[in-house]
């Protein structure tokens, strides 16, 4: 190896190991207890405002019954809540985009691995929330709207400014995993294809090459879900 490939080969290395890239499969990020300062920033590959989005992941926690907790803070300069998954006690999930909320309303609730997936379009607003690879009612949100591109990625905590003003009664405890992000709208099949773990590659957060951050109380562990 020459020394120009030589120094190629050690500032790549370098920078790879600054942003945390990482084949995560199989693995999950563990927040073992309440925090404001415990949290894990992501790297999302992005050159333009978002018009469609998907997002899918899985999480197991057991404050369900007991207090809110922030599931995926998606925060710009001037939106803190551009996008937001949210669990809210008694409700269900609220899903946020553009700062304007709606919900979605859960029967029951039980303590086990859940994996979700949800998407929305600014043409029609449409917003399509999938639990445990089972849809919920389409509603319709912000049409017309346009998500900024200049992004702050939070998983474990609540963004009320961009990136920062944690509160540690929205915080996540449990663990978090297959974190996926799409600038397009997944079909039904897709969807499906990715609660049952086949192949379906993202192209704004890949699982499977990570670029992330951690702060605070945060670990990698393998995955307690199949």
């Amino acid at each position: 190896m020459t020394m120009e490939k030589l120094l190629c080969f050690l500032v790549l290395t370098s920078l790879s190991h600054a942003f945390g890239q990482r084949d995560m499969s199989m693995k999950a990020f563990v927040f073992p207890k309440e925090s404001d300062n415990s949290y894990v920033t992501l790297k999302a590959q992005l050159t333009k405002p978002l018009k469609a989005f998907t997002v899918c992941l899985h999480f197991y926690t057991e404050l369900s019954s007991t207090r809110g907790y922030s599931i995926f803070s998606y925060a710009t300069k001037r939106q803190n809540n551009e996008i937001l998954i949210f669990w809210s006690k008694d409700i269900g999930y609220s899903f946020t985009v553009g700062g304007s909320e709606i919900l979605f309303e859960v029967p029951e609730v039980t303590v086990a691995p859940v994996h979700i997936c949800t998407s929305w379009e600014s043409a029609s607003g449409i917003v399509e929330f999938w639990v445990d690879g089972k849809p919920r009612v389409r509603k319709s949100l912000k049409r017309g709207y346009t998500v900024g591109e200049d992004a702050s990625i939070i998983l474990g905590q609540e963004q009320d400014s961009f990136g920062g003003s944690f509160e540690t009664q929205q915080s996540l405890v449990g663990d978090i995993g297959n974190v996926n992000m799409w600038d397009f709208v997944l079909s039904p099949d897709e969807i499906n294809t990715v609660y049952l773990g086949g192949p379906f590659s993202p192209n704004v957060l890949y699982w499977r090459a990570l670029k992330y951050e951690v702060q605070g109380e945060v670990f990698i562990k393998p995955q307690l879900w199949s």
